[in-house]
C-alpha cells in the first residue's frame, strides 16, 4: 500500500519538531556541518538507518557538509511520515556524530 502524503497541518507540526529541516523543492531537507574526521562515520550511520528503514535520502557531501533531501517515491514524491521518521533519525545521528544543523 502506498504511503499517504502529509497534510499541511501534519507537515507544519513535523517541521516544528525538526529544527533546521524545511521543505525545499518538494523535499524534506536539511544541511549539517560535521567535523571532517566525523563525516564518514556520520554518513555510514545514516546509510545503516536508511537500509534498516528501507527508506533512503538523497545525500550530497561536500567537505564537511552533508545535505539530505527526503521524499517518498510510492507517494508520488510527496513528503510522508516515512520522511519525518527518517529526518528524526538523521537528526539524532547528527547529534551523536558532532554534526550541527545549518540554517
Amino acid at each position: 500500500m502506498a504511503s499517504q502524503p502529509l497534510t499541511d497541518a501534519e507537515l507544519t507540526k513535523a517541521l516544528a519538531d525538526l529544527p533546521g529541516w524545511q521543505v525545499a523543492d518538494g523535499d524534506l531537507a536539511a544541511t549539517y556541518k560535521s567535523p571532517r574526521p566525523n563525516v564518514v562515520a556520520f554518513y555510514t550511520a545514516v546509510a545503516a538507518a536508511e537500509d534498516a528503514a528501507d527508506h533512503h535520502a538523497r545525500i550530497t557531501i561536500l567537505y564537511g557538509t552533508l545535505s539530505f533531501a527526503l521524499n517518498t517515491h510510492d507517494a508520488g514524491g510527496a513528503i510522508t511520515a516515512k520522511d519525518v521518521d527518517m529526518a528524526e533519525r538523521i537528526t539524532a545521528l547528527a547529534a551523536e556524530h558532532g554534526a550541527t544543523v545549518q540554517p
